[in-house]
């Protein structure tokens, strides 16, 4: 057995307490309001999918006087939401990858462990990610593995191949002209290395042909997630 196979994979690394994990935002306060983005949710019923500024407002609505911040969730059947996407008909790629973090424009991101900027960039096109980076994770503790952050600032943007202490700054979530005209918010994603390697960089949806291996691709990214 190589080194790499004896380490824990994630998510198993946080069982122990060797391994600290810092909130990816700081300062959330009370019950994150939980949206259902799903093909049953009424919440968008008679709403263009690409009108993102309307989704903002009906979002903001549902969250005021309530909730700070929301979460939308991983593995979701968004084809409704969907629907208006070419490339995600075509593949049937409707399930959810990431979790969303939803928070405000301008809202900064903090390294959720000691990190390498891997990847940073751009991504042109409507319902693209806008600005992205994905951060290595790499420890005598645990196999590598990767986190996603898309919907960013551009100007945000760390260097690649920058070195982030747990915790530090890296970059701010964007604006509709610069986020893929996206309601604001996060998508945070793992990919293994086997998922990195199958270009699931580019992929925050999968099809239903994904799923009885997706765990071994794009695990849950709830356990990363902290407040």
């Amino acid at each position: 057995m190589t080194d790499q196979a004896t380490k824990l994979r994630y998510p198993y690394i946080f069982y122990g307490k060797k391994v600290k994990r810092f909130p990816l935002v700081s300062g959330l306060r009370g019950e994150p309001c939980l949206l259902d983005l799903s093909s049953e949710s009424s919440l968008f019923d008679g709403v263009d999918p690409r009108d993102q500024r309307r989704y903002q407002s009906i979002i903001d609505d549902q969250m005021s006087g309530s909730c700070s911040w929301g979460l939308a969730s991983y593995m979701e059947d968004r084809r409704k939401l969907l629907s208006s996407c070419p490339q995600m008909r075509r593949e049937g790629r409707f399930f959810h990858l990431g979790l969303d973090i939803i928070v405000p424009a301008g809202t900064v991101l903090h390294a959720p462990l000691d990190s390498v900027v891997e990847i940073q960039g751009y991504e042109e096109g409507e319902g693209n990610y806008g600005g992205f980076v994905l951060l290595r994770h790499s420890s005598d503790r645990f196999q590598t593995f990767y986190s996603l952050y898309g919907h960013l600032a551009l100007a945000s943007l760390p260097p690649r191949g920058e070195a982030l202490k747990a915790g530090e700054a890296f970059a701010r979530v964007g604006d509709f002209n610069e986020n893929g005209n996206w309601f604001h918010h996060t998508h945070l994603q793992i990919l293994t290395e086997k998922g990195l390697e199958r270009d699931f960089i580019s992929r925050g949806y999968c099809s239903a042909k994904d799923l009885p291996v997706i765990d071994s691709l794009c695990p849950s990214p709830l356990m990363l997630f902290t407040v």
